[in-house]
């Protein structure tokens, strides 16, 4: 075999490798979500908002391998409706390696659907904890099904899967649109449907404050995701096995790192001086925030621009999770303000840095993508409603979906029901 052939086998195998670690990465990302969420919910929703993000996280791997690769991958560039398919084809890449033509591929295919599954995984993770507290369980999987069998895929076809939106010239390296605001799209959508909790807001407009029970917890949620958005970005270069591939991944890395900084020190000082108090779950919120500002383009800022561009975020999901709250739509984590609201400021921070991008195109890819997935999700959310209903009983509520929904307890030893 001559010495182009083995460069081009080692290459595949350190690329495949490298995107294999950044989808475990990713993966691990379901862990922070769920960490996170468990936090900031009261201690007798905790079970139940576990189970839904490891029964999330099955449904969305099973649903995207069935049917959600094809529908993203498997339609003709440049279009609007892709092509209905399933599985995700056979690995007939390895004649082509050996021929060590232009055209061989630098990854295995398994790899590049591994990673997109757990980003789909992500997406429908940002639904869970919106409507955390109120929703019948089986209904959240049933929408999980179509969200992440249909709807993403849809939007993900016009985007990375090379459909019209990506003909436009809409960038979005690692998805703050494709991902974040998706997500946050279908979240609004069910958090219209469902309704508020029981006590957030009077009626006068008085706006009463519900504390998750477990603060550390929320806090290790948030760095596992700091550290799991790493592979989340770093992966969408793609490659590491040539020089400029692999200053690009560190580039990446230091900017993901630099705008979650920016975010955190953003929403620091902001709460401190509206609120006069350092309120923690802002300050986590600010993490969040600059990460998912980053994302839509973390390789073309300096790390400095990344670290405002994070700041930015920092401060705009404050503003936004004051602003829903005036408007009575009660999300227990923030997470329509943290990945809808910023990942809007993500996607058009991209033209500051990228000469490659332009407003127009970037707002016709936040209008596409929100307006889709938003009235796509609202479909099913008042289907569902109409079938099997949505939210737990009043007696359910105050109880505890944790009773009503699983039939245990996350801290039976605190719990007043018990004798």
């Amino acid at each position: 075999m001559n010495a182009l052939n083995e460069l081009s086998q080692l290459s595949y195998a350190l690329d495949t490798f490298y995107f294999l670690i950044c989808g475990a990465l990713v993966m691990w990302m379901a862990a922070g979500f769920s960490m996170l969420e468990a936090g900031l919910v009261r201690s007798k929703n905790t079970a139940e908002i576990l189970t839904k993000n490891i029964a999330l996280f099955a449904i969305a791997c099973t649903m995207y391998l069935v049917v959600g690769y094809a529908i993203m991958y498997s339609s003709d560039a440049g279009g609007v409706l892709p092509r209905l398919g399933m599985l995700i084809g056979a690995e007939n890449s390895l004649d082509t390696i050996l021929a060590g033509g232009d055209d061989a591929p630098y990854y295995a295919q398994r790899a590049d659907f591994f990673f997109q599954v757990v980003f789909v995984a992500t997406a429908m993770s940002i639904v869970s904890g919106a409507v955390a507290e109120r929703m019948k369980l089986w209904a959240f999987l049933a929408f999980t099904v179509i969200m992440t069998g249909l709807i993403y895929p849809v939007s993900g076809y016009w985007t990375w899967g090379g459909g019209w939106l990506n003909k436009l010239g809409y960038f979005d390296y690692a998805g703050s649109g494709i991902v974040h605001l998706a997500g946050a799209s279908a979240a609004l959508a069910g958090v219209l449907v469902l309704g508020p909790r029981k006590g957030k807001y009077s009626k006068d407009g008085a706006i009463f404050a519900i504390p998750g029970a477990n603060l550390p917890l929320a806090t290790l949620g948030m760095f596992i995701l700091w550290m799991g958005w790493l592979g989340f970005n770093g992966g969408s270069e793609l490659k590491i096995s040539d020089v400029v591939s692999a200053n690009n991944v560190a580039q990446v890395f230091s900017n993901t790192n630099a705008a979650a900084a920016g975010g955190v020190i953003a929403a620091l000082l902001l709460a401190k001086l509206w609120f006069r108090k350092t309120d923690l779950t802002m300050v986590l919120n600010g993490a969040i925030a600059g990460l998912v500002s980053i994302t839509a383009d973390p390789l073309s800022p300096t790390v400095l621009g990344a670290t405002l561009i994070g700041a930015v975020g920092g401060v705009l999901v404050i503003v936004a999770i004051v602003t829903l709250d005036k408007l009575q739509l009660d999300d227990p984590v923030g997470a329509i303000s943290a990945h809808g609201v910023v990942g809007i400021w993500g996607v058009l921070a991209v033209p500051l840095f990228n000469a490659d991008a332009n407003v127009s195109s970037q707002l016709v890819g936040i209008l596409a993508i929100s307006g889709w997935v938003f009235s796509a999700s609202l479909i099913v959310w008042l289907a569902l409603k109409a079938i099997m209903g949505i939210r737990v009983s009043e007696e359910e509520e105050y109880s505890g979906v944790d009773l009503a929904e699983c039939g245990l307890e996350a801290y039976p030893e605190f719990s007043s029901s018990r004798k």
